[in-house]
């Protein structure tokens, strides 16, 4: 794919992030030269070091075959945007403390780095934008002194599962014009053989209604736990048996923290394209960001939290994960810390919080036990004391 004038395949902004690196290593591993930008010096060490800054499943193997074969490297250096024929925008469309949507972070991100775009580049939006970003970028495109052709090529993957998703599942490829949608079509067919196309305001939507979606189902499971629960009964019996055999109950999902970066941030974005006239995605909201305060005021109601020990087992948002943004499991450590007498908290991934105690030293001190997040290492267990598993990771039930 490269040329004199290009001598990389690929550049990615934001490329030592959780999005951009997985789909860079996705690129070299199929014979492109990729090149990451970002502005975080640590990740870019490690990543010419052939060291993965987060986890991320077969990635590290893949890291080192990449970087040693000289097809991906890392850098700060902003000039090396100009190098590639494909240049592709990880940074995504932030939500403020009001709620609020920031459809200028991706425009401020570009203008930024217009100096190192060059005539002839094929610039690719991937992460998630605010409904109407790519016609905004193409406006601004059109008044730099550069040519250059823009796509939305929304990205698809569940955080963990990248390098497997990204040449299994279908790319959405959008653009206004044919010349740039044949230009992203080829470059992601590098991945994969199936594109599906779309304008980009339906890609915008479909990508903002894929996450939302998901919200919504597990705001569902989450206020039918929270029904069976005040009844008494264990929602993850009904829920298995409701399942058994019966397929259009097989997608009701188990109860539990729905967290992450993208999920809760998505439906706000979604609601304010409606002018907050999403009322069930604004009920999804209070029904995922609530369990953690609904779960501490059914402990209160059963046991005497002023005089235990609580330990949280697992800060991280997902299982099998060391990534911490959004991670309800703080929304819990900080509602308990004002009513338990000691809260502990422990990860066997997370790295970068240093008050975690090992898992043995929270079990050991511990009154009460609560599985916050559903690593698999927890299923193994057999605490002598009350445990809260609204995952039902000990399968005893997930009864508060």
């Amino acid at each position: 794919m490269s040329d004199d004038a290009f001598p990389n395949d690929v550049a990615i902004l934001g490329g030592c992030g959780h999005v951009g690196l997985p789909l860079g290593i996705a690129f070299a591993d199929r014979g492109a030269r990729v090149v990451l930008y970002d502005i975080d010096e640590n990740a870019v060490k490690l990543v010419n070091d052939a060291t993965m800054p987060f986890r991320e499943d077969g990635a590290d193997e893949k890291l080192v075959a990449v970087v040693n074969s000289g097809l991906l490297r890392a850098t700060t250096d902003e000039a090396a945007v100009s190098t590639a024929e494909n240049v592709v925008i990880v940074v995504g469309t932030p939500v403020d403390e009001y709620l609020n949507p920031d459809p200028h972070a991706i425009p401020r991100a570009i203008r930024e780095t217009a100096g190192s775009l060059v005539d002839g580049q094929l610039l690719v939006l991937r992460s998630t934008v605010y409904p109407g970003a790519t016609a905004l970028v193409e406006r601004l495109v059109a008044e730099l002194a550069v040519k250059l052709d823009v796509a939305f090529c929304p990205e698809r993957i569940a955080e963990g599962h990248a390098l497997k998703e990204l040449v299994t599942l279908p790319q959405v490829v959008a653009a206004r014009s044919e010349r740039g949608r044949n230009r992203a079509a080829a470059l992601f067919s590098r991945l994969t053989e199936q594109i599906v196309f779309l304008e980009p305001e339906e890609a915008e939507l479909a990508k903002l209604f894929t996450n939302t979606w998901r919200y919504i189902k597990f705001a569902t499971a989450n206020q039918f736990f929270m029904i069976a629960n005040d009844s008494g009964l264990d929602f993850e019996k009904i829920r298995s048996a409701l399942g058994h055999d019966y397929p259009r109950a097989a997608d009701l999902p188990g109860a539990g923290f729905a967290a992450g970066p993208c999920l809760f941030k998505d439906t706000m974005q979604l609601a304010a394209y409606t002018n907050n006239n999403f009322a069930l995605g604004h009920a999804a909201m209070l029904v995922n960001e609530g369990l953690p305060a609904y779960i501490v005021s059914r402990i209160e109601q059963r046991y005497a939290l002023q005089h235990m020990t609580v330990a949280i087992l697992g800060m991280a948002f997902k299982a099998e994960s060391d990534d911490i943004r959004s991670s309800l499991s703080y929304k819990l450590r900080r509602l308990l810390t004002v009513r338990a007498r000691r809260v502990l908290c422990s990860d066997p991934y997370v790295r970068n919080d240093p008050r975690l105690v090992p898992l043995d030293d929270a079990v050991a001190a511990a009154d009460l036990i609560i599985v916050a997040t559903p690593h698999k290492q927890y299923a193994g267990l057999k605490p002598t004391v009350p445990v809260v598993d609204v995952w039902n990771v000990l399968d005893h039930g997930v009864r508060v």
